[in-house]
């Protein structure tokens, strides 16, 4: 429920925060891959936006596919033609997907030269405004699964992985 004056004057606002606890914000650009509600739509807005939240001081920036209908195609050549235009902000994929999608859509972020993923334990979430009630968040073990055949080194700590692994087990069985 805000305009994006608004919403950059609330960046701008959060920006100052952090910089005064010493941490770094993420931005995300939610729908970046596009708008299913016949709204404006563009790669070339999607980057004017990076550009200006990046001159505003924001070095983490995320393209958010919030409903899941992002392919590889159209992951590619958004990361490529907004990757070339930021000068100093990193930008990372948040993907939600239908089960088995996981490994396309990171293979083509990662060729395209997208090197940080959101994702989340057994792909719980997602948006219930997707199109398929089955689009969640991108998996966690399905992204590993995919590294690993690449031989890509995830930096993760895999025995804080389990642990969480086991956590979320215990709680999602609550919800059955």
């Amino acid at each position: 429920h805000a305009s994006i004056t608004e919403s950059l004057d609330r960046v701008d606002e959060i920006l100052e925060i952090c910089s005064k606890q010493n941490k770094e914000l993420l931005v995300y650009l939610s729908m970046a891959f596009g708008n299913p509600y016949g709204d404006v739509w563009s790669s070339d807005l999607v980057a004017h936006w990076a550009i200006t939240l990046e001159m505003r001081g924001v070095k983490h920036l995320s393209l958010a596919d919030t409903t899941g209908i992002s392919n590889p195609e159209s992951i590619s050549s958004l990361f490529k033609t907004i990757l070339p235009k930021l000068k100093i902000a990193t930008l990372s994929a948040h993907l939600h997907t239908l089960p088995g999608d996981v490994a396309m859509k990171a293979e083509a972020a990662y060729k395209a030269g997208c090197f940080r993923f959101d994702t989340a334990l057994k792909g719980f979430g997602g948006c219930p405004m997707a199109s398929d009630s089955l689009t969640g968040n991108m998996a966690t073990e399905e992204l590993l699964a995919w590294a690993n055949a690449h031989q890509i080194e995830t930096g993760l700590n895999m025995d804080a992985l389990l642990e969480a692994e086991q956590i979320s087990n215990r709680i999602f069985n609550l919800y059955k």
